[in-house]
């Protein structure tokens, strides 16, 4: 029995004097802790040892970790030989509030002790709570996000605003195709070819009053409207084109209707018509669906006006003539009254009012014909009294009679507005004379008292320099050296006497240059 207990005693005193000792016996794998008491933990069995570093952001230093992981805690998913050759790399979630990556490893003992591990793109997991992230904001960024598509749809409705109108311009008539079924166009019969629109003047145009109202409508449907071809205070006048031929087409605002009824009421007054008059074709209101437009159809002159035609171009003894001559013609007409009969309507004298080389317009062969008649006076015969335009406009200053600036005239008598006239056509025939060519010399174009008053002059201005020290535009000494000259700057002094009761009536001037332009072998 004594040896027996001495075995015993022989394999279980080593083995207290082992753990008397402090050895470790367990089998599992043995890491580097950086947290451990003697730098030291066992990861066990299927087990890992880890090395992780985190970024704390802020001005803190990157913080690394030693650790072992035991294997009912691995939860993270593992990447063969990404790292450091046959290193083991391990890849977790990002926290929010910090970035930490680690790697691992699975032997020999202490394997995580010279492990570094370096950033890398973290792996989210889907539907982890921690790997959302906050989208933020600044004050920049939150106005490019509210102000980008405010303005995109204001762009975008713009576009379709203005693509609508089109259309609607369109539908309006503004262009029309030039084969217009017979259903649009009831008074103009098919075959007519670009001539028709003066035959129809002088086929339904007998009296010399226009077109009938709902041919003129017919007609003012079927334009296309051009390019603008001028440009004053109460309007714009575009060049249009209807079945082929050209026309003018005067364009008044709305806020303008009573100065777009007056200039169509007078140019259909009856037998008005005159070669040397604008000839009127229709007027008619435009509705493109967001405001009316008036307009006023004439004929269309691709000269221009007096004013262009003498800017560009010097004129010979017979092309002076022949201005002068064919606007004192439509002139006169214009103040002539004729006597009705018991069944024919007679033509009332009528006053321009607004007369100067602007609103005279010249023909292709070389002669005037004027236009511009929104200011125009009528004469009732009846009653002996001037029948006033009811609208606030006013002519031109520059080409006003002493009388009208120094407001003397006499309103209520017709033949003052006549001689008001005179005065103004006497300055036109001095700017058409001075643009004729003589010996080769010729004057530079300048409008009346250019060298007395500014552009623009106001009433003050020219009531000083035509009433009070009674100037008139100076005449060259060159004009004295030619019969035709001499005659012209005779009749011109003589319409702009101070005193109008003076001055010549539009038939002694028309009479006066026709007499010059038979000494001149012209024929006109």
């Amino acid at each position: 029995m004594l040896p027996k207990k001495m075995d015993i005693c022989c394999v279980i005193f080593p083995l207290l004097l082992i753990v008397s000792c402090g050895f470790d016996i367990t089998t599992g794998l043995k890491c580097y802790c950086s947290d451990c008491p003697n730098s030291e933990c066992d990861a066990g069995e299927g087990g890992r040892c880890v090395t992780s570093i985190t970024k704390m952001g802020g001005t803190r230093e990157d913080k690394i970790r030693y650790r072992c992981l035991k294997e009912e805690k691995i939860y993270i998913r593992v990447q063969e030989g990404k790292m450091q050759g046959d290193t083991p790399h391990c890849m977790v979630s990002a926290k929010k509030e910090d970035v930490n990556y680690i790697i691992c490893c699975s032997g020999p003992d202490l394997c995580n002790q010279h492990l570094r591990p370096t950033y890398a793109p973290a792996t989210v997991t889907p539907g982890d709570e921690n790997s959302e992230s906050k989208l933020q904001f600044g004050t920049t960024e939150l106005v490019i996000l509210i102000a980008c598509p405010v303005l995109i749809v204001s762009i975008l409705f713009m576009v379709l605003f203005f693509a609508y109108h089109q259309c609607q311009r369109n539908r309006h008539g503004y262009q029309l195709p030039n084969d217009a079924s017979q259903e649009t166009m009831p008074f103009v019969q098919q075959g007519q070819s670009s001539s028709t629109l003066r035959e129809m003047m002088y086929e339904y145009s007998g009296s010399g009053s226009g077109l009938p109202l709902l041919v003129q409508r017919t007609i003012a449907r079927q334009i296309q409207v051009r390019e603008t071809i001028g440009k004053g205070r109460y309007g714009e006048v575009y060049r249009g084109r209807w079945r082929g031929e050209n026309v003018a087409v005067k364009i008044f605002p709305s806020r303008e209707e009573r100065s777009w009824f007056r200039e169509a009421e007078i140019y259909q007054t009856v037998m008005l018509r005159h070669e040397n008059i604008l000839g009127f074709i229709a007027a008619d209101n435009k509705d493109n669906g967001t405001w009316t437009q008036l307009w006023l159809i004439t004929d269309y002159h691709e000269n221009g006006s007096l004013f262009d035609y003498l800017n560009r171009t010097v004129l010979s003894i017979s092309g002076m003539l022949k201005l002068s001559l064919s606007a004192s013609c439509g002139l006169a007409h214009l103040h002539m009254e004729i006597i009705g009969t018991e069944v024919h309507a007679g033509k009332p004298a009528i006053a321009h009012r607004d007369l100067k080389s602007k609103n005279i317009l010249v023909k292709n062969n070389g002669t005037c014909c004027i236009a511009d008649l929104g200011l125009a006076v009528r004469h009732d015969i009846a009653t002996d009294s001037v029948d006033i335009a009811p609208n606030n406009r006013v002519g031109t200053k520059r080409y006003m009679a002493p009388e009208v600036l120094d407001e003397s005239i006499n309103m209520t008598h017709f033949e003052s507005f006549k001689r008001a006239d005179v005065y103004a056509f006497g300055l036109v025939l001095w700017e058409i004379t001075r643009k004729c060519s003589l010996g080769g010399i010729v004057e530079e174009y300048q409008l009346p008292y250019y060298d007395m008053v500014q552009s623009d002059p106001s009433l003050e201005e020219m009531r000083k320099v035509v009433c009070e020290e009674k100037h008139r535009p100076a005449v060259p000494n060159r004009w004295h050296s030619h019969e035709s000259l001499r005659v012209m700057a005779r009749l011109m002094k003589e319409c702009w006497y101070h005193n109008a009761a003076a001055r010549l009536t539009t038939l002694r001037i028309k009479k006066t240059l026709a007499s010059i332009a038979n000494q001149e072998d012209m024929k006109i």
